[in-house]
């Protein structure tokens, strides 16, 4: 569901601020309040899990999740919308802390790619079917439709989850107390810094509240690091887990994969609307191939993890997906649509490659009994990655063509091309973001070499 949610829900920008009627910074907190909770909760919720059981947190997980989409449907102002997507980030948060765990703790260690790899298919095909049911839900239905489709399923998988899903033996045995201060400290420290981007690139960089945030975070922060280390009974973030260079430069790696990523499709739907001349719809269909690629390579990129290890089957994935994006960085004007899809079919199985197989060496190199929290850790600097990346795509677009053409440009209600001085000076932008994107791609694939073959905590 959260796969889904998240490719449809760009696809509705326009006729939500149209009905709502919202303006451009209200729809881009639609998006970033979702990924700013996300981000924020997912390692406290994997603390939580692996205390009180990852099957009842991932159960809950799906009511919250059902029940922020419901709301969703039966918003009423833009406002109102952007609170109710806090609620199905928190949903999500409680979803993908703990699903990582449960399949490490379902498969044996040396089957874990494998999971993985199979696990990257149902992401896959959940973002290819938010596209096209997208398309569909918008062109000859309701909006609102493509919240509240969330809520039968979200019944189902609830349901499902509960009737199906075991605790392991160790969970059942897990022992200790959820440490309050550090979880509240934490959050705070990272909303800090996520809102300050977030705040900084729509408002400005000297906005008040922008300066506060950068300013307190560090504080939360710090005071974070001292409680865990001197002060509390039972940690959330055991600091061992970084003594392990294998579970730390895999982290790093997924992050820095996250922020040169997760912008591509973002440049991708500006170019094809404002160059091409394509509806966001038809923009949006153009990035199948790529989910297609992941979700036919991920599990051959899961089981030669299995077999050869995770660190050279994702340094393959970084090194395709760095050939890709030099390739973008270079469009022009006149580059043929065919000819960016079947790049875009190359960078899909980069990422096939690569998920698979660094989680599965995150996963494995955890610390016993702690799961959740080494899947928290993960998920946190992935998402993080994930907002810096969008404000990178931003940025980018901002710095070379007028803010409200960038604003027409993300929500999709952008009519015709853009003149032909305006495009080539939005192609430098572009290029621009794609050229930093493929050098953060290059620091991945050396955090990936470096971090050692094999982890050293059995999981």
């Amino acid at each position: 569901m959260a796969s889904i949610d998240g490719t449809v829900v760009l696809l509705a920008l326009f006729p939500i601020a149209a009905d709502l009627k919202s303006d451009f910074v209200t729809m881009s907190w639609v998006v970033i309040a979702y990924l700013l909770v996300n981000t924020a909760l997912v390692l406290s919720f994997g603390r939580l899990a692996d205390l009180y059981g990852r099957k009842r947190m991932y159960n809950v997980g799906f009511a919250v999740f059902t029940i922020g989409s419901a709301l969703c449907g039966l918003a009423f102002s833009g406002l109102s919308l952007v609170g109710f997507r806090v609620v199905q980030g928190a949903g999500a948060a409680l979803m993908t802390a703990n699903s990582f765990a449960i399949l490490t703790d379902a498969f044996p260690r040396s089957e874990t790619g494998r999971a993985f790899g199979l696990n990257s298919i149902v992401w896959a095909i959940g973002s290819i079917l938010g596209i096209i049911l997208g398309g569909v839900i918008i062109t000859f239905t309701s909006w609102r439709l493509i919240f509240l489709i969330n809520v039968p399923i979200g019944i189902f998988a609830t349901l499902w989850a509960y009737r199906t899903l075991r605790e392991s033996k160790a969970q059942e045995k897990a022992k200790g107390s959820f440490d309050i201060p550090a979880a509240v400290a934490f959050t705070a420290g990272l909303l800090g810094v996520l809102l300050g981007v977030t705040w900084g690139l729509i408002y400005s960089w000297l906005d008040l509240v922008t300066l506060a945030s950068f300013c307190i975070s560090p504080v939360f922060f710090l005071f974070f690091v001292l409680w865990e280390t001197r002060y509390s009974k039972d940690p959330i973030v055991n600091f061992d887990f970084f003594r392990n260079t294998v579970f730390s430069f895999s982290v790093l790696a997924a992050m820095l994969q996250s922020v040169a990523s997760f912008s591509v499709n973002f440049l991708l739907i500006f170019y094809l609307e404002g160059i091409s001349g394509l509806s966001v719809l038809s923009a949006s269909y153009l990035l199948v191939p790529l989910a297609v690629a992941t979700a036919l390579v991920s599990p051959l990129g899961g089981v030669l993890a299995d077999r050869f290890g995770g660190r050279v089957i994702s340094a393959l994935g970084l090194l395709l997906q760095f050939a890709v994006l030099l390739f973008l960085s270079r469009l022009t004007t006149t580059s043929p649509v065919i000819e960016i899809a079947a790049i875009e079919t190359l960078y899909g199985v980069g990422s096939g490659f690569f998920w698979p197989s660094n989680t599965s060496v995150i996963m494995n190199s955890s610390l016993p009994g702690r799961l959740g929290v080494g899947s928290g850790i993960m998920n946190t600097f992935r998402s993080t990655g994930m907002i810096l990346s969008f404000a990178l795509t931003l940025t980018a677009a901002t710095s070379v063509i007028p803010a409200s053409v960038v604003n027409q440009l993300f929500i999709g209600n952008l009519s015709g091309r853009l003149p032909a001085a305006m495009g080539v000076s939005y192609l430098k932008g572009e290029s621009f973001a794609f050229e930093i994107s493929a050098l953060l791609m290059i620091a991945a694939l050396f955090s990936s070499l470096i971090r050692g073959r094999k982890p050293k905590n059995p999981a």
